[in-house]
């Protein structure tokens, strides 16, 4: 399939997706994919199977519901994907206490000692084998501004996705 500039953008929206999302994934500049975009160029061969690849993965149905209901959550809230920690979707709340937008960015870079920590016993538990499918995690605080995490605990939920992939929903609960 040739991805016109227009249903390429469409794609990415609807996938959540910023530009330099698309761009690291198939590794290429930002640039290049506004160009795309734009109709300016047109993907090679080779680029235009990635995105086929990328793009079969565009949510289903779930996945559009689960990420409305974590968007329009009153709950300090947010889903991941369990494997890369990129940001999938986040409640107004959520959005508020981060002061920015980081839809689609890798977030354990913002991980306090302590969630780093729980991150390296999941293999030793069983979370990527699913033997267990939720953990109550104690945060600490991260001491950052720009993406702050304070002490306290929050609720880790494995959730399958529609494309096998695992999603992670995090709820702050003090």
């Amino acid at each position: 399939m040739l991805y016109t500039g227009r249903t390429l953008k469409r794609l990415r929206l609807f996938a959540g997706m910023k530009q330099s999302h698309v761009a690291e994934l198939l590794q290429v500049t930002q640039t290049t994919v506004s160009r795309w975009e734009a109709g300016i160029l047109t993907p090679s061969e080779s680029q235009q199977r990635a995105l086929e690849r990328l793009f079969a993965k565009v949510p289903s149905t779930a996945d559009a519901a689960l990420k409305r209901l974590v968007e329009t959550s009153t709950a300090r809230v947010h889903l991941i994907c369990d494997h890369s920690h990129r940001l999938l979707a986040a409640s107004s709340a959520r959005r508020m206490e981060w002061r920015r937008d980081l839809l689609g960015a890798p977030m354990f870079r913002y991980a306090s000692e302590d969630i780093r920590k729980a991150e390296g016993d999941l293999a030793e538990l069983g979370w990527h084998e699913a033997r267990i499918a939720s953990l109550v995690v104690e945060t600490g605080p991260n001491g950052r501004d720009d993406v702050p995490i304070v002490a306290g605990r929050v609720l880790w939920e494995r959730i399958p996705l529609a494309d096998g992939a695992t999603g992670r929903l995090v709820t702050t609960l003090m």
